[in-house]
């Protein structure tokens, strides 16, 4: 009876991998340190903002903001939460046909743009990213002007259009990138072969392995609608704007509650902080899938 013996390199396979054990010198403690310390800077100001919203109002300018409150409350976040209740409603009417609307146009302009050379298509994609460019104080009073002459309801409808206007520029170039580096030419070919359109090129393929894309841009919109300020101070007010203008007012100016502003501020990030949270990782890989040619 003859037994077979295991080739080296299998047992080699099979043996359990010891780890390499890692050395802590000086230049890991000095990383590691200064990553402790800038965290520490990061989350200071956060720590001071839930702090300061559970403090009374006899705690507040007696004590240190560093402090712990003397007397835990949640009526700053119930005062918050009854001022900003309409609005922050408001805010997801914007900030959500924001980043659906503009990032659908941006996909449409990206993919005839990477895939259609017509003539002068550089030109175009050079003036729609001039938009970038503009500041936005620079056509505040025309863009007022403009949605007046057009006759757009003045306050959500009216946000709606400018942020998908101004959206546009930056949609068009994270898709135009996307396409170019990660689509190969030969499956719109196939495409064009058995017979698809631009159109239906673009929605039966194009558009499901368009989802890094999206998320970046869905991610950059979002955010970049529900941390507006400007844009709502100019188009509209407390009565039909979004969050960041009833967040202003519920800070006040003569005599403001701190831990109701406090307490309003966190409430007026947390959904902008969900949404890095639950997407952040697809938005870094959005990011690189249009940075590297594949």
């Amino acid at each position: 009876m003859t037994t077979v013996s295991a080739p080296p390199a299998a047992v080699e396979s099979l043996a359990p991998r010891v780890r390499p054990r890692r050395s802590f010198g000086p230049g890991s403690i000095i990383k590691y340190a200064l990553a402790i310390f800038f965290l520490i800077v990061v989350l200071m100001p956060l720590y001071v903002l839930i702090v300061t919203s559970f403090k009374a109002g006899s705690d507040i300018g007696v004590t240190s903001q560093w402090n712990l409150p003397t007397h835990w409350t949640t009526a700053s976040w119930g005062k918050a939460w009854t001022a900003l209740r309409p609005s922050f409603i408001r805010t997801f009417e914007l900030a959500i046909p924001v980043a659906v609307i503009s990032s659908l146009i941006g996909a449409a302009n990206g993919f005839v743009l990477s895939r259609w050379r017509f003539p002068g298509a550089d030109v175009v994609f050079t003036m729609i990213l001039f938009g970038m460019f503009i500041p936005y104080q620079a056509v505040m009073i025309p863009l007022r002007e403009i949605v007046t002459t057009i006759g757009i309801a003045p306050g959500i409808p009216t946000l709606v259009f400018v942020h998908c206007v101004y959206g546009i520029p930056i949609c068009t170039l994270i898709f135009r990138n996307y396409y170019a580096t990660t689509v190969p030419e030969e499956l719109v070919e196939a495409a064009r072969v058995d017979g698809a359109g631009l159109l239906r090129t673009f929605a039966r393929i194009i558009l499901p392995i368009s989802i890094p894309g999206f998320v970046v841009t869905v991610i950059w919109q979002f955010t970049s609608a529900w941390n507006d300020y400007l844009f709502a101070i100019f188009l509209a007010n407390t009565r039909n704007g979004p969050i960041t203008i009833a967040l202003n007012a519920l800070a006040g100016a003569q005599s403001p509650d701190y831990a109701a502003s406090m307490a309003g501020a966190l409430i007026t990030s947390l959904p902008t902080l969900i949404v890095y949270v639950l997407l952040g990782r697809w938005f870094i890989g959005g990011l690189m899938a249009g940075s590297v040619k594949s």
